[in-house]
């Protein structure tokens, strides 16, 4: 994985100032040096520069970018960050129509394919990316992005110019650009966070390439949006027996695709079915190498003492991991987090993402990545499956099926209990939440023979896919790539996806047993107690001593000193919250995000504010 970074201008002659222009590329692949810290490059054109920094994964020594090719009086180059799972079939198809390789790499596949097809090349991509192509003929610039997001790519439209980045930072790198919030910016924060609306940077000005699409810039017409793929709504034809038969094949065709590899990879493996069907699948493959699996899973320092069930966490997830090393015969290492450690780790998220995040959610396993990323480059995991299964309580429940709002955030008193009046007065988070809700749910992919119930299933599985898929499809990106670790999700397959989108739900939650389509296609892979243990969701600390450093960090950086958050807080309001007891079985987000992770999320909106100088502009 790389980050790539870039400027565009219809009008302007950047070589005329090449010493200039070269410095800002230069300074904007500096910012994303942690996306790739093995090489970085840069590319000057009249109309357009492209930086890169690079994390060498395939063909270590042949794919150095940026990259160009010329035919004739046409030059193109590109900029690109991800991995393509179907190089070899697109590079054959491309040599039987005559185009010869000089390197082993995707990234000179994707070249020559937008040689040979132009943009609408993207359609045949089977991979996670984000990759920008500068074609000299036509003086344009081209942004594309992965059909599900796991890949990201912002940009911002400087007056006439264009810049645009892996993330912010890079962008923010740019003279151009400002860091700037209005009022749509702060209810993303506070009303929509740690989420964010599809294609929204949070910064004034800043947008972010809507997953499946691809924009064009041209000096012969404005900014083009281009949607090359989205869900498609119709019957499902198949029996329940071919259904478990398809999506077992495309699950495990998935996992196989997405372990090529030039350097060893490793999974992240915490004992339930998704996690544990990726790092069975790997294991076995790597087996007929006669090679071991590394596996790791998270947990926190002391935690068996101080764990709390409750309905959104029933279980620890250690004993179901030995089981699983056991298993598959993997070599397994338990990474453990401190309290101390998630307190510190705050800010660095904050950096990594260029906004507040899900607090010690992010924090705890930006850390963890860090300590994997010592040994590995690449990681495989188990995301995705829940938001495309149906694995989450809000797929479930008749009070979530029925409310109007986003099920993972039912209620919004929590996120407004700290905030002053005034500002909530200014925000109207209700009118603006309700505005980003029903705005997604009339996009839902509608089939004029779904009953009503039906159609509401399709809205919750679309709800989630665009929204709640997307937050943690940012988590692992920013997570991983802080350190240099690329994180693959092979469950984010657009087969996967595309199939079970129009499976009943029936077959999806056969009996009630929740994801039992899912677990009936991993058969005979998985023992019977992982493949059917209920869903416990990414581990979270219930140490007091941790809660207790939150509510010391609040009132020391916030409440006794001049934190530029404390013009959104009520002192009076947070002071009575720090003396309340929390409650960790009623989260204000998700499933794990409740009292401690409020504070916490105070501490990094704090952080943010102060880390790029946030100016608010109201």
């Amino acid at each position: 994985m790389c980050g790539i970074a870039g400027f565009y201008h219809k009008e302007k002659d950047y070589k005329s100032y090449g010493m200039h222009y070269r410095s800002i590329l230069t300074a904007m692949h500096r910012e994303l040096w942690r996306r790739g810290p093995d090489d970085a490059g840069i590319f000057l054109a009249k109309r357009c520069g492209l930086s890169h920094s690079r994390l060498s994964i395939i063909d270590i020594s042949g794919g150095r970018q940026p990259m160009a090719r010329t035919v004739g009086e046409r030059t193109c180059t590109i900029v690109y960050n991800g991995e393509l799972y179907n190089t070899a079939e697109l590079r054959d198809a491309l040599k039987k129509r005559g185009w010869k390789f000089e390197t082993a790499c995707d990234t000179e596949v994707i070249l020559l394919g937008y040689m040979e097809f132009g943009p609408g090349f993207v359609k045949q991509l089977n991979g996670i990316f984000a990759f920008a192509v500068y074609d000299s003929l036509q003086e344009a610039l081209y942004l594309f992005r992965d059909p599900m997001g796991v890949k990201p790519l912002f940009y911002m439209e400087c007056g006439e110019e264009m810049v645009f980045a892996s993330e912010i930072k890079g962008i923010l790198a740019h003279p151009s650009a400002k860091a700037e919030v209005g009022r749509e910016g702060l209810n993303e924060i506070f009303g929509i966070g740690p989420a964010r609306s599809v294609g929204c940077g949070v910064f004034r000005g800043m947008r972010e390439v809507r997953p499946g699409e691809w924009l064009a810039c041209s000096k012969h017409a404005p900014l083009q949006r281009h949607t090359y793929w989205k869900l498609e709504s119709h019957p499902h034809t198949d029996s329940y027996e071919k259904t478990v038969e398809t999506v077992s094949f495309f699950v495990q065709d998935a996992i196989r695709r997405q372990m090529v590899s030039d350097v060893p990879i490793c999974t992240f493996l915490s004992g339930g079915v998704d996690s544990s069907l990726v790092s069975a699948v790997c294991a076995a493959e790597l087996k007929k190498q006669g090679k071991q699996l590394a596996t790791f899973s998270f947990d926190f320092v002391d935690n068996q003492k101080n764990f709390k069930a409750n309905a959104f966490q029933p279980s620890q997830d250690r004993p179901f991991v030995e089981q699983m090393a056991a298993h598959i015969g993997s070599a397994h290492t338990f990474l453990e987090c401190g309290s101390q450690k998630q307190v510190e780790m705050l800010s660095d998220s904050v950096r990594a993402h260029d906004l507040p995040a899900m607090a010690d959610v992010d924090a705890s396993m930006l850390y963890f990545c860090s300590l994997v990323s010592k040994g590995y480059k690449v990681t495989l995991t188990g995301e995705c499956a829940d938001e495309i299964f149906g694995g989450y309580p809000w797929f479930h429940k008749e009070e979530c099926f029925q409310a109007d709002t986003f099920p993972w955030t039912m209620d919004l008193a929590p996120r407004k209990e700290l905030l002053l009046d005034g500002f909530l007065e200014y925000l109207d988070m209700d009118g603006y939440v309700e505005e980003c809700y029903s705005r997604s749910v009339a996009e839902t992919p509608r089939w004029e023979g779904d009953s009503l119930r039906e159609a509401r299933q399709r809205e919750i599985a679309y709800l989630n896919l665009k929204w709640f898929m997307q937050t943690l499809l940012n988590r692992m990106d920013r997570a991983s790539m802080y350190s240099g670790l690329e994180a693959r999700v092979p469950f984010a397959d657009t087969r996967i996806v595309q199939y079970v989108w129009n499976v009943p739900w029936e077959m999806k939650a056969r009996d009630g047993v929740v994801k039992s389509l899912l677990r009936e296609a991993g058969r005979g892979l998985l023992p019977e107690e992982v493949l059917f243990r209920k869903k416990s969701p990414y581990p979270k600390t219930y140490d007091p001593a941790y809660e207790g450093l939150l509510k010391r960090m609040v009132q020391e950086r916030i409440l006794d000193g001049n934190a530029p958050v404390l013009q959104f807080l009520d002192k009076k309001k947070v002071g009575r919250f720090l003396s309340q007891a929390s409650d960790y079985g009623r989260p204000w987000y998700g499933q794990l995000m409740a009292g401690p992770q409020m504070l916490a999320y105070l501490l990094q909106v704090n952080a943010w504010m102060e880390r790029y100088r946030v100016k608010v502009v109201l």
